[in-house]
Formats: structure tokens, C-alpha cells, sequence
């Protein structure tokens, strides 16, 4: 599902993506991809949440708050349960403290061009690298995907 946002600047009444946020968590569902419409508005992808996703921290931290507040609906509380009990809920990751690996940068040490590209990256893209490498569970999917990731910067292309 996909929901359209009016940006604040706009002065446009609209819910805020803060709102739709804790709202969809309520039913087990996570936010997206988030894609610019226009000038003034964008949409935001809402998608119900996999039997093995990951938690970020701020997701687990507004889950408590609306656990308190009893807006916690049964199908959210599902994933809940689930990833308390397989180490999920006590291993969500930090976004803003997420970093590239270290091996990663040291791999760009060897090819100055691409370090050059890499160091233009924004803290989205940087983050896509550092979540893509970090959250793979078998060595080979790591692997696969570090390869990838350089491969896109070697052909000076952000990663989505």
C-alpha cells in the first residue's frame, strides 16, 4: 500500500510520516521505500511486516510505548512475541549507529577512484551498504552482496 504525505513546508493538512509509522505497527506492518511525487508531496510504501524481518530499535521503542498505551493490535503483537523469542527484538540494530565494515572500507583503500565515488554517497546509501553487509545470517550472502555493492560503486552507482 502506498500512502501519500504532504511535506510540512506546504502548509497542505496531511498525516505525518511519524503518524503512519506508529499506526501501522499497531497491525504488524512496516514503512518502505519512500518516493518523491512532486514538490510538495511524496509517497511512503507500507508493507505488512515478514515472519523474519529485522527490528530497528525506534520500531521496538514505539512498540513498547503503544503496548503500554494497549494500541497494540493482535496481528502486530504476533511479530512481537516471534522476535522476542528468537533474539530479534534484543538484537534490533540502531540506524544511526550503523557503519560500513570495516573490511568494506578497507577494500576501497585499493582503488582510490571508488573511494572517491564512495565518499560522495549520501548517509542513505552508505546505509544500504552498511545494513545489506551487517544483516546478511550465511557468509556466501555476505559475500555475494559485498561484491555487489562494489561492483555498483565501481560503476558510480548509488545503492538502493
Amino acid at each position: 500500500m502506498w500512502v501519500k504525505i504532504f511535506k510540512k513546508n506546504t502548509g497542505i493538512q496531511s498525516v505525518t510520516w511519524n503518524d503512519v509509522v506508529i499506526e501501522v505497527l499497531c497491525w504488524g506492518w512496516i514503512d518502505g521505500v519512500k518516493k518523491s511525487l512532486d514538490d510538495q508531496s511524496y509517497l511512503q510504501r507500507l508493507t505488512p511486516r515478514t515472519k523474519r524481518s529485522n527490528w530497528s530499535k525506534r520500531n521496538t521503542e514505539h512498540v513498547e510505548r503503544l503496548i503500554n498505551a494497549n494500541r497494540m493490535q493482535a496481528s502486530g503483537l504476533v511479530h512481537v512475541h516471534a522476535a522476542k523469542a528468537d533474539g530479534r527484538w534484543e538484537n534490533a540494530y540502531v540506524v544511526s549507529e550503523m557503519a560500513v565494515p570495516e573490511d568494506f572500507i578497507a577494500a576501497l583503500e585499493n582503488q582510490p577512484i571508488v573511494k572517491q565515488f564512495f565518499e560522495t554517497l549520501n548517509k542513505s546509501s552508505r546505509y544500504v551498504i552498511a545494513y545489506g553487509l551487517i544483516s546478511a545470517k550465511k557468509p556466501e550472502t555476505r559475500l555475494r552482496r559485498f561484491e555487489k555493492f562494489m561492483d555498483m560503486l565501481v560503476h558510480e552507482e548509488k545503492p538502493k
